[in-house]
């Protein structure tokens, strides 16, 4: 039986500048260059067309930007999701209910 602690900071090093893994890194590097092509194909400004074009590196951010007790914000939604959809059913039958039966 292995009752050992693991310090909280072991992991830590393993991420990229400590608070990405490669995959998070992706997800960034993929929402700026959409965000980069836009700037291109987008030319005369306004600010609703500056919103729509910064909005893949503001979404991509959003996801990766490390919370508290979690990774990231997408882990956090991800454990969000699969709590509501994953949700487990238990039935109470013990001695104190009363079942109806006789």
């Amino acid at each position: 039986m292995n009752d050992y602690l693991i310090p909280a900071n072991t992991k830590k090093s393993k991420l990229i500048f400590g608070f990405f893994t490669p995959i998070d890194l992706i997800i960034f590097g993929i929402g700026c260059s959409i965000t980069l092509v836009m700037l291109f194909v987008f030319q005369s400004m306004d600010i609703q067309t500056a919103l729509l074009v910064l909005l893949p590196a503001l979404i991509s951010g959003f996801l990766v930007i490390p919370v508290p007790n979690y990774h990231n914000v997408m882990q956090l939604l991800t454990n969000i999701f699969l709590f509501f959809m994953n949700r487990r059913r238990y039935y109470w039958k013990g001695w104190c209910i009363k079942d109806g039966e006789k």
